[in-house]
């Protein structure tokens, strides 16, 4: 099941991202004085008793004129209200109601989802009468908050929890997962529909035209597909100037749920930055991958292809294990070797090695005589294990683990790749004292 999602949202300067930092336990958004900092949203995977979910960081609804990004702020807060299965309303406490927050109200209410109004920076327990004001938004009782040194984050959290929607266990089916993604109008409604056979999903020329995900199962050569398609923005929503970011949330839904993700490129357009964010969450969420290059029937210029191949290696190394394939879906050209290289990845993805197998290579790499010095002290790799699948893990025992770089882990994963067949797939390495 895809996690839920609770939308932190608000004017600029609040608090917000110290709210999220506390939540999700982490420094990752940034916290700063100056009004706006937040432009974009930032998302953070969290859990409170147990129960998972993804907290969306959100730049501060504007509504004032003067600055420039008010509108594409708001814009962003208001995508994150619509796609959140709860909002969470930061007012400021010291700067009371402000017509500001009333305007947000009044956004948020049209929302019809779950709204709490937190008031933050009540930074002194039992001096809560600030919150009375808060009434007037007209969301329900406000509750007094702080950010900063958590005070009430922990009953807070306990009422979210009850907000979110049910679990939905959902039938069993021994199937791959895969996940299309990509930006809106790239073709992947034109993709489901070739890789279905039927004319299942709305394929148009406008951007969006997808409002929901759904899946579909496909069976080709005894095996069985269930493809998730990933929804783009409804049409003439509030929303429309935020598409790529609404593509984003769905995206990691999708990918939340998936085995393989299909990246689908528009190769007239090139790899963008929004393709890079989808690729770097599916590699951190530990995905099986393949980039596909659609619409490649419409570059026929070699410069235009050239460029296309130096930006595949240029903002897509990271993922430079993933296969490319060069496709269209409109025609069906190529498509149908995108089952093969399905096939292929999730082979990797699930691949179980045995310890004889990777100890053997081990010691080819401590022969070759590659290591890390510090001082006195030389580093030595012992012995390997497997110690998971979906995707592949490693756990190597050292004698002195810390002294292992980011330089020396490329060195051992790039090994790794060279003696066993990991195509598509990412791979996770630790480094452990000998027990």
């Amino acid at each position: 099941m895809p996690l839920p999602i609770v939308a932190v949202v608000g004017r600029p300067n609040v608090g917000k991202s110290t709210l999220v930092n506390r939540i999700a336990q982490t420094a990752e958004a940034i916290v700063h004085e100056t009004r706006g900092v937040t432009r974009d949203r930032s998302y953070h995977r969290a859990d409170w008793n147990g129960r998972d979910f993804m907290l969306i960081d959100t730049g501060g609804i504007e509504t004032a004129k003067e600055d420039p990004f008010a509108q594409s702020i708001k814009s962003q807060a208001l995508v994150a209200a619509d796609e959140a299965d709860v909002i969470l309303l930061l007012v400021d406490a010291q700067s009371g109601s402000t017509t500001e927050d009333e305007e947000v109200a009044r956004l948020l209410k049209r929302s019809g989802k779950p709204v709490m109004v937190l008031v933050n920076k009540m930074d002194t327990p039992g001096k809560e009468d600030g919150v009375h004001e808060f009434w007037s938004l007209g969301l329900g009782e406000p509750r007094a908050v702080s950010a900063l040194h958590g005070h009430n984050t922990g009953d807070i959290l306990d009422d979210v929890i009850t907000m979110l929607p049910d679990e939905v266990e959902t039938p069993e089916v021994q199937a791959i997962n895969v996940a299309i993604i990509g930006r809106p109008n790239a073709g992947k409604s034109s993709l489901l529909n070739k890789l279905a056979g039927v004319e299942r999903a709305i394929v148009s020329d406008v951007a969006g035209t997808t409002r929901d995900s759904f899946d579909i199962l496909v069976e080709r050569e005894d095996a069985t597909y269930r493809f998730i398609d990933t929804a783009g923005i409804r049409r003439k929503s509030q929303i429309d100037e935020d598409i790529e970011y609404y593509g984003f949330v769905r995206a990691m839904r999708a990918i939340d749920q998936a085995d393989v993700a299909l990246l689908v490129v528009d190769s007239t357009i090139g790899i963008t930055d929004g393709d890079q964010r989808i690729a770097r969450f599916a590699k951190e969420r530990g995905c099986a991958f393949i980039v596909l290059l659609n619409k490649w029937d419409l570059v026929d210029d070699e410069d235009e292809r050239d460029e296309i191949e130096y930006q595949l290696e240029d903002r897509l190394g990271f993922v430079g294990y993933a296969p490319v394939l060069r496709i269209s879906a409109l025609t069906g050209a190529k498509v149908h070797r995108i089952f093969g290289a399905i096939e292929a990845v999730y082979e990797s993805f699930t691949r179980q090695l045995s310890t004889s197998a990777l100890n053997k290579v081990l010691t080819e790499m401590r022969e070759f005589g590659h290591t890390i010095n510090k001082g006195n002290r030389v580093l030595r790799l012992h012995y390997v294990t497997q110690t998971r699948s979906e995707p592949p893990g490693f756990t190597f025992f050292a004698n002195h683990p810390r002294l292992v770089d980011d330089s020396f882990r490329r060195y051992v994963e790039n090994r790794m790749r060279d003696a066993f067949e990991f195509t598509g797939t990412p791979i996770l390495l630790k480094f452990k004292p000998k027990g």
